[in-house]
């Protein structure tokens, strides 16, 4: 079994329901928290957005410090320069990351005033992805870990 699963069309392995489990440790404070939820990857035409591409909307419950709270977060995966590339975006437009799968492994940066996100996404096979932001700065000092399954429908 290789050790990362290439993905050859991003916006198609990515589409529709996923199961997500994140854990959150705060490395400085040595704090965990944990969110298990679902994220929905869904036709940004089909939403009547105007752009192709999908409309990423993750939902569920965030535990920090033994409280429980909703949470949720949406992004939009553009189309990239490639069927194995995307160009993520935070839900106002404005630049997240780029995505490239096409060997089933990427590395992303994206700097947020003094500190730097640095993500590693990894495709395991058709139904498991996992990816691992590791957050480093004057102001957070963070690994967050989310492991994705496909929700597969019944028959």
């Amino acid at each position: 079994m290789a050790e990362f699963w290439p993905v050859a069309d991003v916006l198609a392995y990515l589409a529709g329901s996923w199961r997500a489990e994140r854990t959150v440790r705060d490395l400085a404070s040595g704090a965990e928290g944990a969110f298990t939820g679902t994220t929905a990857f869904e036709p940004l035409d089909e939403l009547d957005e105007g752009e192709s591409g999908l409309l990423h909307h993750e939902s569920g419950t965030f535990v920090w410090q033994g409280v429980a709270r909703p949470a949720e977060r949406t992004l939009r995966f553009l189309p990239g320069d490639g069927a194995g590339r995307a160009d993520v975006r935070f839900s106002d437009g404005s630049p997240f990351h780029d995505l490239d799968l096409t060997s089933g492994r990427h590395i992303a940066d994206h700097p947020c005033a003094a500190d730097l996100y640095r993500g590693e996404f990894t495709v395991r096979d058709a139904d498991h992805w996992r990816t691992v932001w590791r957050v480093a700065g004057p102001t957070k000092d963070l690994v967050l870990t989310t492991d994705y399954t496909r929700n597969h429908r019944a028959p």
